[in-house]
C-alpha cells in the first residue's frame, strides 16, 4: 500500500503530541522527516517518535524530494509564507488554522496552489470529522426541521500573559479568536450552510 510520505514544518507542541501521532497510526501517511530552526530540537523529536530524518532548517526539508506533503505547525503569520514556499517545492500542504491572516493571502495562496498543481487544506477537523459530517447531515434533514441557533463554548486555562494566544497582535496573528474561538465561528458557518450577515462581539477582561 503507498503512503502519503510527510515532513513536519517546526517542532510545535501540537504536532509533536497530537498530529504526528496520529498520521504515524494512519493507514495512508507516514512521517518522513522533521524541521526545525534548532537541530538538536528537530533531532530529539526524531528520535522521541521515530522519525527517520532530521533537518535544521525549513528549505531542507522542502528540498527533500522524497517528501509528498508537509504539515505546518508553524505561528499564525508565518502560515502563508511557508504554505507558499511548500507549493512552490512541488509539496502538498496540509497547514493549521488560521491557513491566512488576510484575505489577500488566502488569494496569494490559491493563485500559488493553481500554478502548481498541489493541493492544500486547513487543519480544521470539523469540516472532514466524521462526526461533524454527520451533524451536519441530521441539522440539514426535514426531520429536523430548520435549523435556527448555535451555541457553542469553547475555552481552557491559559494563565500566561506572554503567550500568544493572551498578546493580541495584527502582525503575528495572536489573540484568542484565532486559536479557539474560529472553532465555533467556524463550525456555525459549516452547519448553517451560508455566511453570517451581522457579526456582534463581547470582550471580558480578569484583572
Amino acid at each position: 500500500m503507498m503512503k502519503i510520505r510527510w515532513g513536519v514544518l517546526g517542532d510545535a507542541g501540537i504536532a509533536r503530541n497530537y498530529v504526528i501521532p496520529g498520521m504515524q497510526d494512519g493507514m495512508y501517511s507516514e512521517i518522513s522527516a522533521i524541521a526545525s530552526r534548532d537541530i538538536k530540537k528537530s533531532q530529539k523529536t526524531a528520535l522521541d517518535l521515530d522519525i527517520e530524518k532530521a533537518y535544521g532548517s525549513y528549505e531542507e526539508l522542502l528540498a527533500d524530494k522524497s517528501i509528498d506533503a508537509v504539515y505546518i505547525p508553524l505561528p499564525n503569520h508565518l502560515h502563508v509564507e511557508w504554505s507558499i514556499k511548500a507549493m512552490e517545492a512541488d509539496k502538498h500542504v496540509l497547514c493549521e488554522k488560521p491557513f491566512a491572516l488576510t484575505v489577500s493571502d488566502v488569494k496569494r495562496a490559491i493563485g500559488t496552489r493553481e500554478h502548481t498543481g498541489v493541493k492544500i487544506g486547513e487543519a480544521f477537523m470539523v469540516r472532514t470529522h466524521p462526526q461533524w459530517l454527520k451533524a451536519r447531515e441530521l441539522t440539514s434533514s426535514e426531520d429536523f426541521g430548520k435549523l435556527r441557533a448555535v451555541q457553542g463554548f469553547f475555552s481552557y486555562s491559559n494563565f500566561d500573559p506572554s503567550n500568544i494566544r493572551n498578546s493580541y497582535s495584527s502582525d503575528m496573528g495572536g489573540g484568542g479568536i484565532w486559536d479557539i474561538g474560529c472553532y465555533p465561528v467556524n463550525t456555525s458557518r459549516f452547519l448553517f450552510k451560508e455566511e453570517p450577515k451581522r457579526v456582534v462581539a463581547m470582550v471580558e477582561y480578569d484583572q
